[in-house]
């Protein structure tokens, strides 16, 4: 073999060698490549895992905590027999509920002369009705209603939408409803809002229950028997109660003290059980023309008090002349027309609820001692 055959020998073997080296090298960075798109791919489908992981978590982290909290309030429930609290702790957790804006209470009525009881929590309790039953009176599971309002409507953020009601039961008897109410457009009721609406009205109806009879109860214990008229300790508690309000809130307070002339010459002529008639006939013609925010008590005896809050002399002068005209208008049995003489006063600064009776329970003797079937005004502060 020539030296140039050789040589020429020697440079094809060494651009193959160079070629197979570049071959492989070529090979060599495809496979790492791969290897490392590979590996890329493995760790993105980790990243994301580990991210729908971590939002899972923080969701059931979120779902216990909710619960918790909603287990909390439903064991609350049942930890007081006042009535307020008890309809503001159902409420509350009626709200809770996830895209629920507004809740509301109806107790249906009790007793010959009762009304319903509404409470509401996010709306107004005043005029608001809850969702009812069927017309025709059969017993619903619940009541899944959706409101429409025309174009244009106000304030449409701010309009319900719909709502879900369930009936408040104890011992198998309905004792109202509990309503629920959202403001968002499409927002629907499904099987797991009506679960949670239920186990919430097993807890709040036997603890309303209770505060219903308790409130009865108390209510018994502060009316006078005879009058139906609040008695003279709950007199005096309230009169405590609206002296210290009206000094904290810088308000007006009046208090009209009066009695029945020459009652117990009344007495003495038709015999105690009659005079126990007048008494409780006189009582019910105070309360046709008292306030619905004065409270009227009896103190004592043919004795009677009217505490007036936001009210001052003028209020209070007005008041008296209405009970004056209203027992005196018609004979009242047995004992013929009567006529009433009223001490009257205002809350000064210096006032606790002692020095405000005394005053105008003086006042109520000077009118007596003036002549009867009158009013005499102390000194007032307003």
């Amino acid at each position: 073999m020539t030296h140039h055959a050789l040589i020429v020998i020697s440079a094809a073997l060494g651009g193959c060698v160079v070629l197979l080296a570049m071959l492989l090298a070529l090979v060599s960075r495809r496979s790492r490549r791969s290897a490392d798109e590979r590996v890329g791919a493995v760790v993105q489908t980790l990243e994301k895992r580990m991210g729908e992981l971590t939002q899972e978590l923080a969701g059931a982290v979120e779902r216990a905590e909710d619960e918790g909290r909603r287990s909390r309030f439903l064991g609350e429930i049942a930890g007081s027999i006042e009535m307020d609290e008890v309809l503001g702790r159902t409420l509350d957790a009626g709200t809770r509920l996830g895209g629920i804006d507004a809740a509301l209470i109806r107790l249906d009525e009790r007793g010959k002369d009762g009304g319903p009881t509404v409470a509401a929590h996010g709306l107004a309790a005043d005029g608001a009705e809850a969702i009812a039953g069927p017309p025709d009176g059969s017993r619903a599971r619940a009541i899944e209603v959706s409101y429409r309002y025309p174009d244009g409507a106000e304030d449409p953020a701010g309009l319900i939408r719909g709502g879900l009601a369930v009936p408040l039961e104890e011992s198998g008897v309905r004792i109202g409803y509990l309503a629920v109410y959202t403001r968002t457009s499409g927002r629907r009721f499904d099987d797991d809002d009506l679960r949670q609406l239920e186990e919430l009205t097993e807890r709040a109806a036997p603890a309303i229950e209770n505060a219903q009879r308790f409130r009865e109860a108390r209510q018994l214990a502060d009316l006078d028997a005879l009058t139906g008229l609040h008695n003279r300790r709950y007199f005096h508690e309230m009169l405590a109660r609206e002296c210290a309000r009206a000094h904290r809130y810088n308000r007006k307070l009046g208090l009209i003290v009066f009695d029945i002339d020459d009652f117990k010459v009344v007495n003495d002529r038709i015999g105690h059980l009659a005079g126990d008639a007048v008494l409780a006939e006189a009582a019910s013609r105070v309360r046709e023309v008292v306030r619905t925010a004065d409270i009227p008590c009896r103190v004592g005896g043919d004795e009677f008090a009217v505490i007036m809050p936001e009210s001052g002399i003028e209020q209070a002068e007005q008041l008296f002349a209405r009970i004056q005209s209203t027992i005196g208008a018609h004979p009242i049995g047995q004992a013929g027309r009567l006529h009433v003489s009223a001490g009257l006063t205002a809350l000064k600064a210096e006032d606790d609820s002692i020095s405000l009776f005394e005053r105008a329970d003086d006042a109520l003797y000077r009118a007596k001692e003036a002549g009867k079937s009158q009013s005499v005004t102390a000194n007032s502060g307003a």
